[in-house]
Parts: C-alpha cells; sequence; structure tokens
C-alpha cells in the first residue's frame, strides 16, 4: 500500500530525485570516463550507469512511500501476526509489563517489537527508526527494501565518485582550474559526503540484521519491557548470524515475535 505522493514528504522526494540527476548530468557533462567512452561510441558503461541511478531513484521512492507495517486496528494485528485466541493463550504467562499492550498514543493492541511513530501517528510492526531522508518508517515490511535501497545507491556513489575523479582537467592556475572544475568539485564533493554517510548507514543496519535486531532496540533497551531484563549480551530474537540474515532477507512474511521470544528452550524473563 502507497501513501499519497504529494504528501508531506513531497518537497523531499523532488529534493532528492533533481539532486540525484543533477550530480548524474554533471558526470556526463564534463570530461568524465562516461563522456569519454560516449563519444568512441561504446554506450554498454553509461546505460548501465543511468540504468544503475534510474534504479536507486525508483527504490528511493518504493521504500518512502511503501507501508513500513503500520497497524490500523487490533484485528490487523491478530490476522497479520496469525496468531488464534488458542494461540494466544498458550504463550507463557509472563509479568504484566512483558504482555501485550495498549499504545498510549492510538489505544490499539501493540504487538511484541512495534512501536508508535510519532511522526508517521501509527504503530508500526517491528520498528526500526523514522527515517527523515525517505520521510517515512522503516519497519517490517519495508526494512529489507531499505537495505536494498542503500545498497543500491553506495554501488552508485561509488561509480561516480571514480567518475568525478577521471573528469578533473589540468590548468595553470587556481582560478582557471576552478572555472573549469567548479560544478565537478561540487559533485565530488556532494558525492564522497553521501558515501561515507550510506557506508555508515549500510554497516550498521547490516550489523543489526546480522544481530537480529534494531535500531530502536539497540538504542533504548534499557527501556523496552521485553528487553531491559536480559544480559547486555542476550537477545531472545537471535538466532544465529546465517539464518537472521536469511529470515530478514529471504523470508517474505511477518513474524509473531512472542512465538520467536517464548520459543521452545528460551525461558521468559
Amino acid at each position: 500500500m502507497f501513501k499519497n505522493v504529494f504528501g508531506s514528504g513531497f518537497l523531499v522526494r523532488t529534493a532528492h530525485t533533481v539532486l540525484t540527476w543533477a550530480v548524474t548530468l554533471v558526470l556526463f557533462l564534463h570530461d568524465t570516463d562516461l563522456r569519454k567512452q560516449e563519444a568512441r561510441g561504446e554506450l554498454l558503461q553509461p546505460v548501465l550507469f543511468v540504468l544503475l541511478v534510474l534504479v536507486s531513484v525508483l527504490l528511493y521512492f518504493a521504500v518512502s512511500l511503501m507501508d513500513p507495517g503500520f497497524v490500523f486496528s487490533d484485528s490487523d494485528v491478530k490476522f497479520t501476526l496469525g496468531v488464534s485466541d488458542e494461540e494466544q493463550e498458550m504463550i507463557p504467562q509472563t509479568p504484566k509489563a512483558m504482555r501485550q499492550r495498549r499504545c498510549g498514543y492510538c489505544l490499539l493492541q501493540q504487538p511484541m517489537r512495534a512501536k508508535h511513530c510519532t511522526t508517521c501517528k501509527h504503530c508500526v510492526l517491528r520498528y526500526d527508526h523514522h527515517c527523515p531522508w525517505i520521510e517515512n518508517c522503516v519497519g517490517e515490511r519495508n526494512h529489507r527494501w531499505f537495505i536494498i535501497y542503500l545498497g543500491v545507491q553506495l554501488i552508485a556513489l561509488i561509480w561516480g565518485f571514480h567518475l568525478a575523479w577521471s573528469g578533473f582537467s589540468y590548468a595553470p592556475t587556481w582560478n582557471l582550474w576552478l572555472q573549469q572544475n567548479g560544478f565537478l568539485l561540487a559533485a565530488f564533493c556532494l558525492v564522497a559526503v553521501f558515501s561515507v554517510v550510506v557506508i555508515l548507514l549500510l554497516g550498521s543496519h547490516l550489523y543489526l540484521v546480522s544481530c537480529n535486531t534494531t535500531t530502536w532496540e539497540f538504542m533504548s533497551r534499557h527501556r523496552i519491557s521485553y528487553l531491559k531484563h536480559c544480559g547486555a549480551d542476550e537477545n531472545p530474537f537471535d538466532q544465529g548470524i546465517v539464518r537472521n540474515l536469511w529470515s530478514f532477507f529471504c523470508l517474505c512474511r511477518t513474524v509473531a515475535w512472542e512465538k520467536v521470544y517464548f520459543r521452545e528452550g528460551s525461558d521468559p524473563v
């Protein structure tokens, strides 16, 4: 399900699109490797680069407009998680703070690992964080696409970094050099900054995914009822790096985290 494209994030998405294609245009207008290949009639790499940028923009819009896992009603929670009344009764009795509780904002049942986003004004399943760059939450339904977007974006940025470097031309004076390479230098610096940001984001998210935890849980575990009683190195959702990555990237389904939390062999806290 998609939100209205002309909502509050319209300006952010427009700025992202304009900035992306502006940098791409600068790389093509200057004497970079792509421009040289285009002049020689070698169109494979120029076409691949444009397609890569296009895919990154499309992924950006998909992630920013996608439903991250909003909870709209109590019935949505039971249907989405697939927990019947009988299965709910089978979950071990735990302290009141550990049981499924009502959200203090939208007054809906809040499943485990969900959190209310005050910006989006909805509870989000397996809430990770609210990203101002995509003007949307990152949750259970769009988190894998968010990471895929970061990966594609990083490839495009590294390629753009290389192209910008290849396009700098020699000039006898600094003033003349800046006149010839000013726009390319701006694109180079912009690509360099964004590359560092995306590398840090992608690396941190891959680490968290490999541990089966979220940004919110990592930052606020001392305040989260189902984690604050666990040990510092204990994660009740961790099933091993390989299984965590497999479940995250390859199993496109919503998980009843209560079942994982109380899986056989683990003790309720």
